[in-house]
């Protein structure tokens, strides 16, 4: 079978450093090919080499060919940074489709492109695509905007795609009907490349698996082959399946909450559309020492939640107390003892930070702020920090650019722990990583609950790896607070038909793997 896309023996140098070295691979019409590894290991820069694009300043060298018959489309890891924030979906999607629609008469360009529009926006599993072309990046869930770039990659009729990490911060409904599309998108005779570090999809996709580390491939062959008789240490540590606590029982609710919501409802202003209402949760509460998970599919309103009570989304009635006391609706509104009391760890932490300063001086700067240290006691205090949560301390001196995307998750969790919190809330901070590195960021939210007794933590996550983690789980679906109790209730007894269709799904994913 003629490949549609290969590498031969190519290696990408920055400045002297090789971050990729020597790989090899080859796409073929209707198989699936899969990059394995950790963060930083040359996944992302073997694939958008397929595209003929490199980091700045890289000396390359090797062979890389693709069929001249056909584009090659790229769904990246972080879609935010491929969607302009000043222009709607519709737009986004548009400029291709006409593009698509040439050939045909000028009356019916427009309807053929807004058919081709809504076929792509529904083979990428975005329902109610009418309100959603309206919206801006912005106003989408990370997932939401992960989708949106693959009907772009669909609407340009690729023969090769390159997905980075597509299924990061889905939950496990979603994850399995992006597994059916791009299975879809390879029986069609497309040539998927597959780049992920989540190993119930690449089991239940790839045809061949090459697994990489520090720039190289260590081994490569049939998934099954890979997780039953795996030849190289590195591979025997991506796949371990070791299991997961089944949830901790939550403590009395004896003292006063910490943080209580009451009657919150949230909206999105849709220009001339009015608001659109995309979350009612009419109580939740969070205990001090208690960790809260909240999970739902992508688009559910777990960020939004997370963003009202972080002050970052104003737009909402209801009511959020701290300790009792109202909490202002506004970040800006907030006094520097609230911004410290409740500590925010977004998602893409790459995005978070001042790429032109080092981390070390960056988490300093919290605890200088919010708490009134001196600039020596705060960087000591950012050094003890930062080690504590594994990451080596040569590193806390180097710009954001330059850690991987572990690392930068531990410094923004480090950031976010100056402030002395009362509550932590982390979105999605596990998404994107490998199975080692969530592993230890897991252990480090573990050891953090069990170290600070003063201290709750909210898990927004789309991972039951991650829910697992806490006392209490609230499930949301289309912006409703649905159930919510123990976790270990929740995980083993649904009650709500989303929760058990989504715990039911996970099983399966599961199981296909031997997890």
């Amino acid at each position: 079978m003629a490949a549609v896309a290969e590498i031969h023996d190519l290696r990408v140098e920055i400045d002297g450093r090789a971050v990729v070295d020597g790989v090899r691979l080859r796409a073929l019409p209707g198989k699936v090919t899969a990059l394995v590894g950790a963060s930083g290991s040359g996944k992302t820069t073997t694939g958008l080499a397929l595209l003929g694009a490199y980091p700045s300043g890289a000396w390359v060298t090797g062979d890389v060919r693709v069929a001249a018959d056909g584009p090659v489309g790229y769904v990246p890891q972080h879609p935010a940074s491929v969607l302009n924030p000043a222009r709607r979906v519709s737009a986004l999607l548009n400029d291709i489709a006409r593009a698509q629609v040439r050939d045909l008469p000028r009356n019916q360009r427009r309807a053929a492109a807004r058919e081709r529009i809504l076929r792509a926006l529904s083979d990428a599993q975005l329902p109610d695509a009418e309100t959603l072309l309206r919206r801006y990046p912005h106003q989408l869930s990370g997932g939401q905007q992960q989708r949106v770039v693959l009907a772009q990659a669909l609407l340009l009729g690729a023969r090769v795609i390159v997905a980075d990490e597509p299924t990061t911060g889905q939950d496990a409904l979603t994850k399995s009907r992006i597994v059916d599309q791009l299975a879809a998108l390879a029986a069609g005779g497309i040539a998927v490349v597959l780049l992920s570090h989540d190993l119930d999809v690449v089991h239940a996709l790839a045809d061949e698996v090459l697994v990489m580390r520090a720039g190289r491939v260590v081994e490569s062959g049939p998934v099954q082959r890979l997780r039953l008789a795996p030849r190289h240490e590195w591979t025997r540590q991506l796949f371990d399946t070791r299991p997961s606590s089944t949830g901790h029982e939550p403590q009395p609710d004896t003292e006063r909450p910490v943080l209580q919501v009451r009657h919150l409802t949230a909206r999105y202003r849709d220009g001339t559309h009015g608001a659109t209402v995309v979350l009612r949760t009419p109580e939740l509460a969070l205990h001090p020492g208690e960790s809260l998970a909240v999970i739902g599919r992508s688009g559910s309103g777990k960020t939004t939640l997370a963003r009202c009570l972080a002050g970052l989304h104003r737009d909402h009635d209801g009511q959020v107390d701290l300790d009792g006391t109202p909490l202002p609706r506004s970040v800006r509104q907030r006094g520097r003892a609230q911004l410290g009391a409740v500590q925010y760890v977004f998602q893409d932490a790459r995005f978070a930070f001042d790429e032109h300063r080092p981390v070390l001086d960056q988490v300093a700067r919290t605890a200088v702020r919010l708490r009134g240290l001196d600039h020596r006691s705060a960087a000591q205090e950012a050094l003890t920090t930062l080690t504590s949560l594994g990451l080596p301390s040569e590193a806390t001196h180097r710009l954001p650019s330059e850690l991987s995307g572990g690392e930068l998750q531990r410094t923004a969790l480090a950031r976010a722990l100056l402030a002395r919190p009362r509550v932590l809330i982390c979105d999605e901070i596990t998404s994107g990583l490998d199975s080692v590195t969530r592993r230890g960021i897991l252990d480090a939210l573990a050891d953090l609950l069990r170290d600070r007794a003063d201290m709750s933590l909210m898990l927004i996550t789309h991972d039951l790896e991650t829910a697992r983690l806490a006392h209490r789980i609230a499930v949301l679906e289309a912006g409703e607070l649905v159930e919510q109790g123990p976790a270990r209730r929740i995980l083993t007894e649904p009650r709500h038909p989303f929760t058990v269709s989504l715990m039911e799904t996970t099983a399966r994913l599961e199981a296909a793997t031997g997890g």
